[in-house]
């Protein structure tokens, strides 16, 4: 039995809107493909990460709900896209916001 999946608020409006869309054509959509094909080639690597830290990011994933390999895939696009933060960092803001007021 095939299970599916709920759609969130996000893909719901996605979906309602379907036909505002319109096809994309020409220079831009060959563009668009090129960063497409760029985006789903991958490369294998191997690294040396200690047991505590590989049994900490499984755990990590299986509360997530996703393979532990996508997890540390995603932390290194966040971290190379410059968009992973440091939750400490986060908290220092906010305290120097709530300082502002």
């Amino acid at each position: 039995m095939k299970r599916r999946n709920k759609l969130d608020p996000f893909e719901k409006e996605i979906e309602a809107r379907g036909s505002e869309y319109v096809p994309v054509r020409g220079a831009k959509r060959t563009k668009i493909e090129n960063i497409l094909e760029k985006a789903r080639k991958a490369r294998n690597i191997n690294i040396r990460i200690s047991e505590h830290d590989l049994a900490r990011l499984k755990k990590r994933a299986e509360d997530e709900g996703i393979p532990y390999q996508t997890m540390i895939s995603s932390i290194l696009h966040k971290y190379v896209s410059d968009r992973l933060v440091d939750e400490k960092d986060i908290v220092k803001s906010l305290q120097l916001l709530e300082t502002a007021r």
